[in-house]
């Protein structure tokens, strides 16, 4: 019976001691978690401010333009120089008749809509209508849009201020003003036609 007793004790002395560890690291883990968020709370000076900004700051930075569209060349015009007898040279062919200008290449990628409009269609719309996530018609796809856009601007409005199948009223933020929706719509409607 005093083999019972004593590993009885054992089993307990080993509990005992496996409680005050646990407790022991849990104090230190908390003592530490406190200490790191008193130092995160601590004024900062201006030169380690700067200096935290200087390390996380971004390397580069993303912006897309849309390119202004190329003005056509001018056209050359034929210039008549006079002779010096008085009396006219014949012209060469070349100079006689002004060279046409050549065809001018205008850039068409994006078309041209509102700023607000294009701003909103890259913060709301293009997570859809981008890649055509849920049946979305993709920006500037004009066999998507033609059935939609025959349906008439008002009915274009109504389905991005109201919401339709998957998408959400206002592209799921209600705040945004109504003109904005309707300039994100002109802006898709542009771009497909």
């Amino acid at each position: 019976m005093t083999t019972n007793n004593t590993g009885n004790k054992a089993s307990v002395s080993k509990w005992l001691l496996f409680l005050v560890v646990t407790i022991a690291v849990i104090a230190g883990l908390r003592s530490m978690l406190v200490t790191k968020h008193e130092a995160a709370a601590a004024p900062q000076d201006a030169a380690t401010a700067r200096a935290v900004e200087d390390r996380i700051k971004p390397v580069g930075e993303v912006s897309i333009a849309l390119a202004p569209p190329r003005a056509a060349p001018a056209p050359a015009v034929a210039a008549v120089v006079p002779a010096e007898s008085g009396a006219a040279a014949p012209a060469s062919p070349a100079s006689e008749t002004a060279r046409p200008a050549a065809p001018a290449t205008v850039a068409t990628a994006a078309p041209a809509a509102s700023k607000a409009g294009e701003s909103t269609y890259h913060s709301l719309c293009t997570g859809c209508h981008s890649i055509g996530a849920m049946g979305a018609p993709r920006f500037g796809d004009k066999a998507a849009w033609a059935p939609r856009i025959a349906q008439g601007m008002d009915a274009l409005y109504r389905s991005a201020l109201h919401g339709k199948n998957a998408m959400p009223a206002k592209g799921g933020n209600p705040s945004l003003p109504d003109a904005d929706v309707k300039a994100a719509v002109d802006y898709m409607v542009a771009a497909a036609k």
